[in-house]
């Protein structure tokens, strides 16, 4: 990947979960196209189940739905969604053709107590979670530090990534767009029972 290429193109993606995880409840998923030169080139949503397994399915679908062959990254703000729903990077990988680096921006202890808690026995889950890897701190021209996640890419690639594309904080402008642009769509409604 050429990162100094002034046509780059990542597409970022970032969700728009409140907080309801009754049975049904769905999140919603924005994709957000950007060039490096901060031009939004695109966009798409998708939704994945509260509490299920079909985030990476989600972002696959999303992908896919922009049928673009421009885009170069994926770039996800985390691994972990929708009430510990697991975006499997390497699984976006490998189906899309495209890198991944989920970027996250707390230090944490990880999440395995919280997912024991929250579904006990669900050994998928787990198995999923420890997929990723851990993730590794990167100190940000703003300063700041971010957590990422590279899947197809070096870390050092990833770091450099993400830095084009802050402009200041810690999060990533497509990232930060898809998020605001999730926020301000509508709630996911549940399906009536």
């Amino acid at each position: 990947m050429r990162l100094e290429k002034p046509g780059l193109r990542v597409l970022g993606i970032a969700e728009s979960y409140r907080g309801r995880h009754d049975d049904g409840a769905r999140s919603r998923l924005v994709g957000v196209v950007m060039r490096r030169d901060l031009r939004i080139d695109g966009f798409g949503v998708e939704e994945a189940t509260v509490g299920g397994t079909d985030a990476t399915e989600a972002v696959v679908r999303l992908v896919s739905s922009l049928g673009r062959d421009d885009l170069n990254l994926v770039m996800t703000s985390g691994s972990v969604i929708a009430w510990f729903n697991v975006i499997e990077g390497e699984e976006v990988r490998r189906r899309t053709g495209l890198p991944v680096v989920s970027v996250t921006y707390e230090p944490s202890d990880g999440l395995e107590e919280a997912i024991a808690r929250h579904f006990p026995g669900d050994e998928e889950r787990f198995a999923r979670y420890r997929s990723l890897g851990e993730r590794v701190p990167v100190a940000l021209s703003t300063g700041l530090t971010s957590y990422l996640r590279p899947f197809g890419l070096t870390l050092a690639e990833a770091a450099r990534a993400v830095d084009l594309f802050t402009l200041d904080g810690r999060v990533p402008e497509p990232l930060r767009v898809a998020r605001l642009i999730g926020r301000g769509l509508s709630p996911c409604s549940s399906p009536s029972i």
